[in-house]
């Protein structure tokens, strides 16, 4: 039935089989893969409609990347039971596929196309997203939608000092370096990771050794390509052009462009020049008569082009960029911390037009984040969210939530940050970042990187070191092969330019790295320049912070929640939360605490959360009360519980009673304990022993009292044991009278006496 199944395997760097499927899956669609590796399998497909969405002026590409819960035995925990959109996990791994593949397809292409990559079986070793751009990448190759080359993806990993290609989950675990590179056979196209303050040359090292990872993969795809018969692309038609009106604009605008392009104007001022200018060409146009609906249409696309031209030129040419600066200098710094007074941590940071609000709060084990996927459900207990209101750009938008471009910037942020977070028993909190961009021109995610470490540092985090960023750029020249890398590049500059290359780091190494390339043929000489470039611009951003904030605060802030910790024995821990919790709900509505108790080893580690010193307290030393062992000799103010005409009932510690007897509570003889003491009462009391056959406590608290002139201690009769044996022989009992009458009625209740 499946004719056209074919299937190709090779083995990868680790030794393990890799293999690419097609021909039995999803054959409706234009092309569909499957690509297993152990027990992970996936799915991908394309579909590409056959004609252009009308108007459209971009690439309509989509990419999705989902995960079947099914595929590791596992049922959604949402109410519906059924996957929902995608998570924020599954959208950074369709950024990565997605930056991967959209510039490899042709420019004048419009068509919709959607890439569908699905998990469909899960391994508990083997890390999908290493492998979904090669599932992605070969059902295109066969399909006949026009993408130019094939890709491939890989993990590279730095693990005690060593490279290696596609690790497993439990290898990551001991990662220094976690970087996804992707690239056709010949050229890098997109890098993104994190590391613990790498060097350079390791990041231009494992660029190199996992590109030849990725040729492995690709040549696969090639061979499977062959095996079904090397379908021919679609044809992509040339677009309708005019050279007469595009020579037209260059005459009347070129000039122009350049003159805009060197005043060095702000963003908004030069936008608005562009557009009047434009407006200006426009109408030219339109005064002509007769002039054709399809050559009216080309004239915004032809001007546009030569407006990128003219700038780039400018910039090889007299190496001044749209801002008047060099290619090295970062704009102008202003930055201050604790800007807002309630936050737990806060900081302003502005780089030329692009400003971060930033705030930390932290919070309690009870405030970390659920992240689930179908392989695991885990508590993260730091998270950062990016925020890109419509204002920061001057413009009307609707406010639909995050998208992918927030959710990816923010991610960026955070993988840095965490680089320089403290170990949890130094750093007990969960923490929360929010970076809310009030001005954007270029590079708003690594003015959250310096926002967010500044903020950190206002609220008393433990970090040994600050954490900026900077994002360069490149322009490039096939023509005389001539290239210029720019440090902190505008808006502008990363629309017209090649290359969109974030670095963030410490003064002593990388912490993250987010690359994309829009061109082919990215030499390493070019790349080993930008890296240099990037570390100066870092440095120099990281000089101005430890300006403005040297070091962390030496204390949290009076409004940020402290934290005590306690350690006790396991076996006291049911005893602290009580039967169905009671205990330690009560002792948190009590003392306006949060308390939080985890199991470690044969201990339990307590934590206990309150901006309020007396209710913390409170709550330790409740605590304190019921994982006590009471001993003899030792005082405690008891509560009274209950009266009996024997005596009182009192708690000396939570959750332990003993009996003060009647005779113990003065060194008057009391007949009665009316008047005396009431339950509620507070008394000190002295522990002066136990019973040693039930473990009753015998509790004392004349003893704390001064004695009576003139008392004398009764002497206290020794225990039948010690007392000798019974004297058996003490002669007849003396008779006794007649007994007298009883008095009353006869009978009565069976129950008197």
């Amino acid at each position: 039935m499946f004719t056209n199944h074919k299937i190709k395997s090779f083995t990868d760097a680790n030794g393990l089989t890799v293999t690419i499927e097609t021909g039995k899956l999803a054959r409706q669609a234009d092309g569909a893969c499957i690509v297993k590796v152990g027990k992970m399998v996936l799915l991908a497909t394309v579909v590409a409609a056959k004609e252009p969405r009308p108007g459209t002026n971009f690439f309509p590409l989509s990419v999705d990347y989902q995960e079947k819960f099914s595929s590791a035995g596992r049922i959604p925990g949402s109410f519906f039971k059924r996957e929902g959109r995608i998570s924020d996990p599954e959208i950074l791994i369709s950024r990565l596929i997605d930056r991967a593949l959209r510039p490899l397809f042709p420019d004048n292409y419009t068509c919709d196309v959607q890439v569908l990559i699905s998990l469909v079986s899960s391994d508990e070793t083997i890390l999908p997203d290493a492998y979904a751009c090669l599932a992605a990448s070969a059902a295109i190759a066969v399909s006949d939608v026009p993408m130019q080359e094939m890709i491939s993806e890989v993990r590279i990993a730095k693990i005690n000092g060593e490279f290696k290609i596609n690790p497993t989950r439990q290898e990551m675990e001991n990662a220094e370096m976690d970087f996804i590179i992707a690239a056709t056979e010949k050229n890098i196209m997109m890098v993104e990771g994190e590391a613990k303050q790498c060097q350079e040359s390791e990041v231009i090292d494992a660029i190199e050794k996992a590109h030849v990872a990725i040729n492995t993969q690709i040549q696969a795809q090639k061979e499977l390509w062959e095996m079904v018969g090397s379908p021919a692309k679609r044809e992509v038609a040339a677009p309708y052009a005019n050279e007469e009106i595009k020579n037209k604009i260059t005459e009347l605008a070129k000039d122009k462009i350049y003159e805009i392009a060197k005043a060095a104007s702000a963003k908004h001022e030069r936008s608005a020049a562009f557009k009047a200018l434009s407006k200006e060409v426009k109408a030219h146009f339109e005064a002509i008569e007769d002039l054709p609906a399809e050559d009216l249409a080309l004239v915004g696309d032809y001007f546009h082009k030569l407006e990128k031209e003219v700038i780039r030129n400018m910039m090889l040419d007299d190496k001044v960029r749209l801002d008047g600066r060099s290619y090295e200098t970062v704009r102008p710094l202003a930055m201050e911390v604790d800007y807002l007074p309630s936050p737990h941590g806060s900081s302003l940071f502005t780089r030329g037009e692009t400003q971060s609000l930033s705030t930390v709060t932290l919070g309690t084990p009870d405030d970390e984040l659920l992240v689930e996927s179908a392989a695991e459900s885990k508590y993260q207990n730091f998270y950062l969210h990016y925020n890109f209101p419509p204002f920061s750009t001057g413009e009307t938008k609707p406010m639909r939530g995050p998208g992918r471009r927030e959710v990816g910037h923010g991610n960026l942020a955070l993988r840095s940050l965490k680089q320089m977070l403290p170990s949890s028993d130094k750093f007990p909190y969960t923490m929360r970042i929010i970076s809310d961009i009030l001005e954007s021109n270029g590079s708003s995610s690594m003015a959250t990187v310096c926002a967010g470490s500044l903020a950190m540092m206002d609220a008393g985090v433990p970090m040994e070191k600050h954490v900026s960023g900077v994002a360069m750029g490149l322009i490039s020249r096939t023509s005389d092969k001539k290239w210029c890398v720019l440090t902190d590049i505008l808006g502008d500059e990363d629309h017209l330019g090649d290359m969109d290359f974030k670095v963030t780091g410490t003064r002593d190494g990388i912490c993250g790295i987010q690359m994309d390339i829009k061109v082919d043929g990215l030499s390493m000489d070019v790349m080993r320049a930008a890296m240099e470039q990037a570390r100066q611009g870092r440095l120099h951003i990281l000089d101005a912070m430890y300006a403005c904030m040297p070091a962390h605060r030496a204390d949290y802030k009076p409004q940020t929640p402290r934290i005590h910790q306690m350690i006790i024995d396991k076996e006291f821990i049911g005893a602290v939360i009580g039967p169905g919790g009671k205990i330690i709900q009560e002792m948190q509505r009590e003392t306006g605490t949060t308390i939080n108790i985890e199991e470690v080893g044969n201990t339990g580690v307590i934590k206990i959360f309150s901006t309020n010193g007396d209710g913390m307290a409170a709550a330790v030393a409740r605590i304190k009360g019921i994982v006590m062992v009471p001993e003899v000799g030792e005082e405690y103010e008891a509560v009274v519980k209950s009266i009996m005409p024997y005596g009182a009932f009192v708690e000396f510690l939570p959750g332990k009673q003993g009996l003060l007897h009647i005779s113990e509570v003065s060194y008057k003889r009391l007949e009665t304990l009316e008047g005396v003491l009431n339950e509620g009462d507070k008394i000190n009391v002295k522990l002066v022993g136990t019973d040693p056959k039930t473990g009753k406590f015998k509790l004392s608290a004349k003893v704390l009292l001064p004695k009576p002139e003139g008392y004398v201690e009764r002497e206290e009769r020794a225990p039948r044991e010690d007392r000798g044996p019974r004297d058996n022989n003490r002669g007849p009992r003396p008779e006794r009278g007649p007994r007298p009458a009883p008095q009353g009625p006869v009978g009565g209740d069976v129950n008197e006496i």
